[in-house]
């Protein structure tokens, strides 16, 4: 079978977690998809108007996270790293039940998600996937924030920097290709914060699941989760993971290279809308035969099953 064809799960996966925003326990299924059925999430706690679909303009809040809407208002929040899990195994099609509104948050990585992927191993479809390609520069500046993604050959890759005044932090940059790289690091990746805003999410009423068993949380120049980082520039990282899930909400893979300096879910939400505001930005591009290398077969390691 193509390593070119769209994929799906081949059995189901459930998993039981807390939302690092609400606090609340919330059951995850994750089931095979059909071709062409891209990702869905489907409320299941609610009986009417329960399916939200993860694109770019259904994207109705990024202060924290990545939050979606359905037309009727129906939300899935927090859908970022069980997004960039997706994308980054090759997953292209699949159905995501949950029993309440936020994804759980698991270790405040993708780590689990993929380890789950990885268990059961992806089924190959005979349906062609489809890519978006990038056509010319697109970029976006906020201050000294910045975003840019420009066209590429054959791979998706991301340059991305922080700057923190935190001594501990401080500069962090790396680039991966989604496509080649190796992306164990990206994945186990946690979510961070500095320790005197804790008070800020609280006021926001947010954070109200989080803990150092799903976040790496930093007090002046220490690490206060006992086993320290997983990785030399997990900080960076983790804003990779979140870059990764937020642009597969484009509903393909992305052929293009992306940089970003000090960004987040706002400015990669913007870079898409803006993308996809031109019909000459971007192509549409269905792949047969041998289009594309054997490289796009994203992560190596995934046990296929046909």
């Amino acid at each position: 079978m193509s390593i070119l064809t769209q994929k799906t799960i081949s059995k189901k996966i459930s998993i039981s977690g807390i939302g690092i925003h609400s606090g609340e326990k919330v059951n995850l299924t994750i089931l095979p998809g059909l071709p062409n059925t891209g990702i869905v999430f489907k409320r299941i706690d609610l009986n009417k108007n329960n399916f939200v679909y993860p694109l770019y303009n259904n994207v109705i809040d990024t202060t924290l996270c990545t939050t979606i809407s359905n037309d009727k208002g129906i939300k899935v929040s927090t859908i970022e790293h069980l997004m960039g899990a997706l994308y980054g195994t090759g997953v292209d099609n699949a159905i995501i039940e949950l029993d309440s509104q936020e994804v759980p948050i698991m270790d405040g990585s993708a780590k689990v998600f993929v380890d789950h992927i990885n268990k059961v191993g992806l089924k190959f479809s005979d349906s062609p996937i489809k890519i978006i390609k990038i056509n010319k520069e697109i970029k976006l500046n906020d201050g000294e924030k910045f975003i840019s993604i420009t066209k590429s050959n054959i791979s998706c890759d991301i340059d991305f920097e922080i700057k923190y005044e935190n001594k501990l932090i401080k500069n962090q940059k790396n680039k991966i290709n989604i496509f080649e790289d190796k992306l164990d690091d990206i994945f186990n990746s946690r979510t961070f914060c500095l320790f005197e805003d804790i008070q800020k999410l609280k006021k926001l009423n947010l954070g109200k699941g989080g803990s150092l068993e799903n976040a790496i949380v930093i007090k002046d120049n220490k690490i206060l989760n006992k086993d320290g980082l997983r990785n030399k520039i997990e900080f960076v990282n983790h804003k990779i993971l979140d870059c990764m899930g937020d642009l597969f909400l484009s509903g393909y893979k992305i052929i293009g290279s992306l940089k970003c300096s000090q960004g987040g879910h706002n400015l990669t939400n913007k870079l898409l809308r803006k993308v996809f505001s031109q019909n000459d930005n971007y192509s549409l591009i269905e792949i047969k035969g041998k289009q594309l290398p054997h490289t796009f077969a994203n992560y190596h390691n995934l046990k296929s099953i046909a």
